[in-house]
């Protein structure tokens, strides 16, 4: 008698409904991580997704800590975004030196954020010029 083949295992959530996705580089993992948000994060993680390879073609992408990153290769990475309870971090570690800067502060003197809820207006033009202007910037070698 045949032996079945195993279930896929769904991703865990962390606390805050953050997918727990194994460390792996390219497309693959990142696309696991977006199935694997909960909620209205999904579609949102998805749209993030597809306006950064919209600004930035052929852009690097990984999963670290359990979160997507976006980088040019050689450069380092630019941006990564993460789930929280009740909102999407999205992190630009060179926001210090966009135009105009993202709203949120962090406790690194370069890096800014952008919290972004369930109900929130989503201006894609600006995170597109954010995306294109972190892109062109030296990016974080993690």
């Amino acid at each position: 008698m045949a032996k079945a083949t195993p279930a896929k295992a769904e991703p865990k959530l962390l606390s805050g409904g953050n997918p727990q996705i194994a460390k792996g580089y390219d497309d693959a993992p990142v696309q696991a991580y977006i199935a694997a948000m909960p909620g209205w994060k999904r579609e949102m993680g998805g749209r993030l997704d597809a306006l950064i390879e919209r600004a930035v073609p052929g852009v690097n992408k990984a999963v670290k800590w359990n979160s997507p990153f976006y980088g040019v290769e050689g450069e380092g990475w630019f941006l990564s975004f993460h789930c929280f309870t009740r909102y999407i971090k999205v992190a630009f570690f060179r926001g210090m030196s966009l135009d105009p800067v993202p709203p949120g502060e962090s406790r690194n003197q370069d890096t800014r954020y952008l919290d972004i809820h369930e109900d929130d207006a989503f201006d894609e033009a600006q995170f597109s010029a954010w995306v294109k202007q972190a892109s062109l910037l030296p990016g974080e070698r993690m």
